[in-house]
């Protein structure tokens, strides 16, 4: 294994430095900024390896351990987030346990290394979700099994039944986060990156908003389940302020329809009362029927 002390620093910089990336873009980091890597020893260091996906830095030394992992959208590797299962599953590179990167993975496990996973939640844009560790190597399957941690843990991999129920609590949590993005990005490209309202194409002020909720039997986090819609629609449609019906009409509460108040009332919701949805043009991605009418009957018991 790499010497712990600079095995120790050097994480501690990539951490910090994802840390920043975080404080300023939250859960949607553009590539371009992960590209720049972090300063070490006066020298940029890389954080990632993006096309390889496995990244061990050079500095390690050939028996170091890997410093982060990354899941592409268009992986060609089944990597697994199931929230059901407690646990992520990312694939090798290729099928040899002796390959180099294989053998990363297989020393972040035995030194307890904690590494930054790169998950892309859209084109260009990723989520890191930090700190993981590996906590099963199967080289039969060709996969490691990993599990999340409080960014607050850092360097340590405390064995206790505190941590172990930590470890479960953040990797659901963070399982949730990746299934919602998963949900936004799918929906907001079947509505073509607009509001179906309003026909806003900015997209940060763009969601995707379920016709029934993650909580319902039905609530799944599938396109035919989902509205692209901007975020004053969005909020609107959960406040039971705005109601689709099963025509994919929109209609406006009563006693909003006779408020006065200024443009963005009368323009952003008055004057939107029985306009129709800009539906996608598949017909299997248009919403549920069903799903509708059961969400608009609930809008009208409001």
């Amino acid at each position: 294994m790499a010497d712990n002390d600079l095995d120790n620093e050097l994480r501690a910089a990539a951490l910090a430095r994802i840390q920043q990336l975080q404080t300023q873009f939250g859960h949607r980091i553009p590539v371009a900024e992960l590209a720049k890597g972090f300063q070490f020893h006066g020298a940029r260091a890389p954080l990632w390896n993006q096309q390889r996906g496995i990244f061990k830095p050079r500095l390690l030394g050939p028996n170091g351990a890997a410093l982060s992992i990354q899941t592409s959208i268009d992986s060609p590797y089944q990597d697994e987030h199931d929230p059901e299962a407690g646990y992520f599953i990312y694939k090798y590179r290729g099928t040899d346990p002796s390959h180099a990167d294989n053998r990363a993975l297989h020393n972040a496990m035995l030194g307890r290394r904690p590494l930054i996973y790169f998950v892309a939640v859209d084109s260009g844009v990723y989520d890191a979700v930090f700190p993981v560790f590996i906590i099963d190597d199967d080289p039969v399957q060709h996969q490691v099994k990993l599990v999340a941690d409080q960014p607050s843990v850092g360097l340590s991999f405390l064995e206790s039944d505190i941590a172990t129920n930590g470890r479960a609590y953040a990797t659901r949590s963070v399982m949730v986060r990746l299934h919602q993005e998963r949900f936004r990005r799918i929906v907001l490209q079947a509505y073509r990156n607009q509001c179906t309202i309003c026909q806003l194409r900015y997209l940060d002020l763009l969601d995707a908003a379920h016709i029934l909720p993650d909580v319902h039997p039905k609530g799944e986090p599938v396109v035919p389940n989902g509205l692209g819609m901007c975020k004053i629609h969005h909020s609107a449609f959960d406040a039971n302020i705005l109601g689709i019906d099963s025509d994919a009409r929109v209609h406006i509460r009563t006693d909003v329809l006779t408020e006065r108040d200024g443009p963005m009332l009368k323009h952003g919701l008055q004057e939107l009362h029985g306009a129709t949805l800009i539906l996608p043009k598949k017909l299997a991605l248009r919403p549920n029927v069903e799903f509708l009418a059961e969400r608009f009957a609930e809008f009208e018991a409001a």
